[in-house]
C-alpha cells in the first residue's frame, strides 16, 4: 500500500516512514501541509494518508479539510496522527474528517494495526464501488431491454398485439 504522509518534524517522518517500510509499505513523504495538499492532488495519490496536526504552510486540519471537500467515488482513509491528545482535540480531528486518530508518541505495532484496519476498508470501498458499477450498469442494460419489449404497463406481461 502507497501511504503519504505529511509530518514536519525530521526525527518523527524519519521513525514512521521506517516502521512503515518495514511493515511492506511504500511512503511518500512531505514535510509540510501545501506539500502533502501538491502530492495528493496528483492522479495517483496515495489513498492512505497519515497526517500531523501541526504543521508550517498548511496544517494537517485544513489538508483533511480540503480533502474532503473533494468529489471523489474513491475518498481516501486519513490517519491523523498527532500529540494533541485531549478529548476536545481528538473530536475536533475526527470532526474534520480524519477516519482515524493517534496520538504521538505512537506505539509501532497500534500504528500497524492502524494502517491495516486503513487498508482493509480501502478494500471494502473498492469492492462497494466496483458492485455500484455492475448494479448501474445493469440497471441500464435492463432499462434498454425494456424499450425494446413492448411490455404492459400494468400486468407487466409482454404484449402480442
Amino acid at each position: 500500500m502507497r501511504i503519504l504522509i505529511a509530518e514536519d518534524d525530521l526525527t518523527s517522518r524519519a521513525l514512521l516512514t521506517a516502521v512503515l517500510r518495514k511493515f511492506g509499505h511504500e511512503v511518500v513523504e512531505s514535510t509540510n501541509g501545501s506539500e502533502a495538499w501538491e502530492v495528493f492532488q496528483k492522479n495517483d495519490s496515495p489513498r492512505l494518508v497519515i497526517l500531523d496536526w501541526m504543521m508550517p504552510v498548511m496544517d494537517g486540519l485544513e489538508v483533511l479539510r480540503r480533502i474532503r471537500g473533494l468529489t471523489t467515488d474513491q475518498p481516501p482513509y486519513v490517519l491523523l496522527l498527532t500529540t494533541k491528545n485531549e478529548k476536545d482535540d481528538i473530536i475536533a480531528g475526527l470532526e474534520a474528517g480524519a477516519d482515524d486518530y493517534l496520538s504521538k508518541p505512537f506505539h509501532p505495532g497500534e500504528l500497524r494495526a492502524r494502517v491495516e484496519v486503513g487498508c482493509r476498508m480501502l478494500e471494502m470501498r473498492e469492492k462497494v464501488a466496483a458492485q455500484m458499477l455492475e448494479l448501474r450498469l445493469a440497471v441500464e442494460h435492463i432499462r434498454s431491454l425494456q424499450g425494446i419489449l413492448p411490455i404492459c404497463m400494468y400486468c407487466k406481461k409482454i404484449r402480442d398485439d
